[in-house]
């Protein structure tokens, strides 16, 4: 039976199998109470006013509507309420349009689950839990020289290669075919005045491209 001191929690969360661990995870702890586990952000916006969670942990690859497309919904009709985006999306472009549409945290979904429960609990002490790679490329996004010759999507291939990832899962990671990559690498390399990989990430880091 939850208590009315319980964290109230919303799950989003379309994998079933990964729905029903966040829950039991969560209902098995005692303070945390899954009130509502949605399979889809339409059903979810449907109930979350009446649910009135205190956070909603909320997928971005979602059937239908997708996370980033729910999420200021969801802010709208509970705006008290502190989103923590739970992905296996990690690119730059999504993270930060997630933190300005209002996610209060953004979590990989390899956490481990008893981080999940400390950053639950420090959204509701007014924390911004994030992932330890994600941190890090916010902090290292202010920290970016703003001369940078590279636009957003050339560097984020390049910090890409730069952590070892190869140019075909960049591209399956990226949804774009290796010859898009292949041509970034072509503009990136002409940019830098450099003529190999090696090159490129060593003038990128010491001139804080990356």
């Amino acid at each position: 039976m939850n208590s009315t001191s319980d964290i109230q929690i919303v799950l989003v969360e379309d994998d079933s199998v990964i729905r029903d661990s966040f829950q039991f995870l969560l209902n098995e702890e005692d303070g945390y109470a899954v009130t509502g586990a949605f399979a889809n952000a339409e059903d979810a916006i449907k109930s979350v006013v009446a649910l009135d969670p205190d956070v909603v942990l909320l997928d971005i690859q979602l059937p239908g509507i997708s996370g980033l497309q729910a999420l200021p919904k969801i802010k709208s009709l509970v705006p008290d309420a502190a989103i923590i985006i739970l992905s296996v999306n990690e690119h730059q472009d999504t993270v930060f349009e997630a933190l300005s549409k209002g996610a209060s945290g953004y979590l990989t979904k390899n956490t481990p689950p008893q981080k999940i429960l400390e950053a639950v609990n420090e959204v509701m002490l007014g924390g911004g839990p994030m992932s330890a790679h994600i941190a890090k490329m916010v902090v290292n996004s202010f920290q970016r020289s703003n001369e940078s010759p590279l636009t957003r999507r050339e560097t984020e291939i390049l910090e890409q290669i730069a952590a070892g990832k190869t140019r075909g899962k960049i591209a399956d990671e990226f949804f774009i075919d290796l010859e898009t990559v292949k041509s970034h690498l072509k503009n990136i390399y002409a940019k830098l005045d450099v003529h190999s990989k090696a090159d490129a990430i060593k003038t990128a880091r010491i001139n804080k491209f990356i």
